[in-house]
């Protein structure tokens, strides 16, 4: 084996002689795994050289590990360490954690659906992206290239024209830039209003950056935007698609939305997490055409493509998208250019397009076989003709709770309403993603998972 690197330090206003510190740190090496059995090391000279001291220090350090059998000397090769410990095995916390869907039929709403997706067309982009030169700057709004494909995507598929009074943004996915949003716009302690029940990850980021969130509930048309606080300084919401329940805000609450927004200085932060997904009818207006000098617009590619990409976007004024900008550039924070360079190649080439076209065919089969067994079993469905999953209602925890355990011990990974919710549980029932598995899996696991809540 190569010689390994050999951080020894030696102190000479230690009382400890040379000979034996170099002895000392060569033997700590090999315990710590540092050095293993097998390594070469320097000859005497060469060691000695590098630590500015003789080499009689150096080889009666060699010697002295000779005769506690820690290095044999092989004729002609040099100075070898015979052994060294095992090293310590890694604790389980500091592995990832399990990924629950591994070994189970995985009916979680939020997974896309990656076998649509054109793997010759996938390789093709990928090479292509590679074939750029790599950045020797951050780009801290995104690539410029990247940030056009989205406002033309944005154009052609839902209807939001990013002009002069909007500018477009690349963000690391929802999350992240909800996380941004909150730190550049808002104050720890601001008040946010979230959908009750939502999206927990939002949830969770608002609240990291210290921000206080106001549950506020749902019916059957999604927001209750009369109950929103007077006092919040923004509102995030799922307008297109609500989640997880699934209902499509009516227009005549997207307008008292903007109007509520407008007369309390409040800003909406709109999540269009899966709008291209809509295949029933043409979707209604985005609150940011509707408003956009109020309305803050995300999307991702999370769910229309796959989660490698780790890219979506962020459409706002000029004034929020500088600050969100400015926060970048305080915190050294930047969107991965990998992804964007991908996605554009996608769309270039109109693989992008293609795709999302053969997603609208691809899911409308999957709900209606998902639904019809649901329906088979006498259960209630909830949710638009829409996205990647629907929501079977439950009157109570314990039944939600048994139907997720029953179908776990059958193979199907099912979700809970209830953590979903940001304030106590107010909302029971189990909403089912139909669009990651297989249609011959998909069937499987509707079957079983229609009758665990049927029988919970």
């Amino acid at each position: 084996m190569s010689q390994p690197d050999l951080p020894l330090l030696i102190d000479r206003t230690s009382a400890t002689p040379l000979a034996v510190q170099v002895a000392d740190g060569l033997r700590a090496a090999a315990t710590e795994g540092r050095l293993r059995g097998g390594d070469r090391l320097p000859s005497s000279r060469t060691l000695a050289a590098q630590l500015g001291v003789s080499r009689t220090v150096i080889t009666a350090a060699y010697d002295q590990l000779h005769a506690e059998g820690w290095l044999s000397g092989r004729h002609g090769s040099g100075t070898y360490l015979t052994a060294s410990p095992a090293a310590a095995p890694h604790s389980p916390a500091s592995v990832t954690a399990e990924d629950p869907a591994a070994d189970l039929l995985d009916l979680v709403p939020g997974t896309p659906c990656v076998a649509a997706i054109d793997r010759a067309a996938w390789r093709r982009a990928w090479r292509a992206a590679g074939d750029r030169i790599p950045a020797a700057h951050k780009n801290r709004a995104g690539e410029p290239d990247y940030c056009e494909v989205v406002a033309e995507h944005l154009l052609r598929h839902r209807g939001l024209g990013a002009g002069s009074d909007t500018v477009v943004l690349a963000t690391n996915g929802t999350g992240s830039a909800v996380s941004e949003l909150a730190a550049a716009l808002l104050r720890p302690g601001d008040a946010v209003a979230v959908e009750e029940p939502g999206y927990l990850r939002a949830v969770g980021a608002l609240r990291a950056a210290g921000i206080r969130v106001v549950p506020v509930p749902l019916d059957v048309d999604g927001l209750r935007v009369d109950l929103i606080p007077p006092n919040v300084r923004a509102v995030y919401c799922t307008p297109a698609h609500q989640f997880p329940l699934g209902a499509r805000l009516p227009a005549t609450r997207r307008v008292a939305l903007v109007d509520f927004a407008r007369r309390t200085g409040a800003l909406v932060i709109e999540d269009d997490y899966d709008g291209e997904l809509r295949y029933d009818t043409a979707p209604l207006p985005l609150l940011a055409t509707l408003a956009p000098d109020v309305v803050v617009h995300l999307g991702t590619t999370s769910k229309i493509l796959s989660t490698t990409l780790g890219v979506g976007w962020l459409v706002a004024t000029p004034e929020i998208a500088n600050a969100v900008v400015a926060h970048r550039e305080w915190t050294g924070t930047h969107p991965a250019p990998a992804g964007q360079r991908v996605l554009v190649e996608l769309a270039r080439h109109g693989d992008l397009a293609r795709h999302l076209r053969r997603l609208r065919r691809e899911m409308p089969p999957r709900r209606a076989l998902l639904v019809d067994e649901l329906r088979a079993h006498g259960l209630d469905v909830s949710g638009d003709d829409a996205g990647s999953h629907v929501t079977v209602p439950l009157p109570t925890a314990a039944q939600e709770e048994r139907a997720v355990a029953a179908a776990r011990t059958h193979g199907v990974l099912l979700d809970g309403l209830a953590r979903h919710h940001s304030g106590p549980p107010r909302e029971f029932g189990i909403p089912l993603g139909y669009a990651a598995l297989p249609p011959a899996d998909l069937a499987t696991a509707a079957r079983i998972a229609a009758h665990c809540i049927a029988t919970s």
